[in-house]
């Protein structure tokens, strides 16, 4: 770039050569987006079903460890 000379206003870059040439489309970024959210909610979704699952093999572990034979979960009719 050369030098502007004293009396000379520098070039100001319009906003069209300032910015990159190569942007996302929009429709990818969605796709990528909508795929992450798809990926966190079956990690989460897998995660409380892990959780609840080990807080109730948890209790039937601590109904047996304490010497009880009736540990068993009554579900009422229905």
């Amino acid at each position: 770039m050369p030098k502007p000379d004293p009396g000379e206003k520098p070039k100001v870059q319009s906003e069209a050569q300032s910015k990159p040439q190569s942007q996302p489309q929009s429709g990818d970024s969605r796709r990528a987006a909508l795929a992450g959210l798809i990926i966190a909610a079956v990690i989460l979704g897998v995660g409380l079903w892990l959780a609840r699952d080990l807080t109730a093999a948890s209790k039937m572990q601590d109904c047996l460890m304490s010497g009880r034979t009736n540990c068993n979960v009554i579900e009422p009719a229905r």
